[in-house]
């Protein structure tokens, strides 16, 4: 008896020869700079602590310790790559499944392809700059656009997101019509990333790509703090026809801030009723070994090249979407 069930892939052909098009210029693209490719665990003990992630696990019942344990689907590979760069490895690139705990989208598949790569001796403008000449070699734009985050919004909400108030921020958000029934949010964070989300990130690389750097420092991730400016972090992202392509770092290197910054992460969890999440001791050890200057750049593949192909939704792209996985 026959099945119902869909069974047939949803990218075509054509754009299945696109992504393998593609995965062949990006490894040409490092090759010619002497970059290697590496391959790292998508599984691991520690997981990311991030408010805003949310990691899938899985109980692994056969331990040399003897007892269960949980393991943690990657949501990128940053911690082992920074395990490989303390270890002398050099600049490094991986091609990886990622996953995140998210619905699906017209832009997010739970499973996704990433690539992230690490430049030793690079700051976050240099790697800018490289990102800048992948992404022309790839998609055939123009030379992306460079702002920061304080200047763009300045530019287009008349706002100084570095200065700006609480009650500001409100009012910059009821001025352009937001309208919040649930009510207001009370943080400068949350304001903040409303209003880039809802009335920026709309208006800024719609004919070449848009490079944001200068985050607030509250926002800094695992960015260095900036020297000049203590207020913002060493952070960018690329923006390009409405799709958000890229988050970048100049890497903080400083384990104790780095586990500070967990354990206020575990903190604001516990505020949100989220659990609490275990951190990655072996990427905090290899820390206190030493991460060389560096910047490091998540990029999403599966959107690259949605814009490549001038794809919809992101279906049109991957063989098998997760309704169909």
């Amino acid at each position: 008896m026959s099945s119902n069930t869909p069974w047939q892939p949803t990218a075509s052909l054509n754009n299945l020869r696109e992504r393998a098009e593609l995965l062949r210029q990006i490894r040409d693209f490092f090759a010619c700079r002497d970059v290697l490719e590496v391959d790292t665990p998508l599984l691991s003990h520690g997981t990311v602590t991030d408010v805003h992630l949310a990691a899938f696990s899985s109980e692994f019942d056969h331990s040399d310790t003897g007892r269960k344990e949980t393991l943690y689907l990657q949501t990128s590979p940053e911690y082992a790559m920074k395990r490989l760069l303390c270890a002398g490895y050099g600049s490094i690139y991986q091609i990886c499944k990622a996953f995140r705990h998210e619905g699906a989208g017209r832009f997010h598949n739970p499973e996704f392809t990433m690539l992230e790569w690490y430049r030793t001796g690079y700051d976050h403008h240099q790697l800018m700059a490289e990102m800048d000449t992948l992404l022309q070699l790839i998609l055939s734009t123009g030379p992306a656009e460079k702002i920061s985050y304080q200047d763009v919004f300045l530019r287009e909400l008349n706002v100084d997101p570095l200065t700006a108030t609480v009650d500001q921020l409100q009012q910059t958000a009821l001025q352009r019509g937001l309208d919040m029934h649930a009510g207001m949010p009370q943080d400068a964070d949350t304001l903040l990333q409303l209003l880039f989300s809802l009335y920026i990130e709309p208006r800024i690389g719609a004919a070449v790509p848009c490079f944001v750097y200068g985050f607030p420092a509250s926002q800094a991730a695992l960015a260095k703090v900036n020297e000049g400016d203590p207020r913002t972090a060493d952070r960018f992202e690329v923006y390009f026809k409405g799709v958000e392509l890229a988050n970048g770092f100049n890497e903080l290197a400083n384990p104790a801030e780095q586990r500070q910054r967990f354990l206020n992460d575990n903190a604001q969890r516990r505020q949100s009723g989220l659990p609490e999440l275990p951190v990655d001791e072996h990427f905090l050890s290899a820390l206190e070994q030493g991460l060389p200057d560096c910047a490091g750049v998540a990029l999403g593949i599966d959107r690259l090249l949605m814009l490549k192909t001038g794809a919809e939704h992101i279906q049109d792209i991957i063989a098998f979407p997760v309704s169909r996985a």
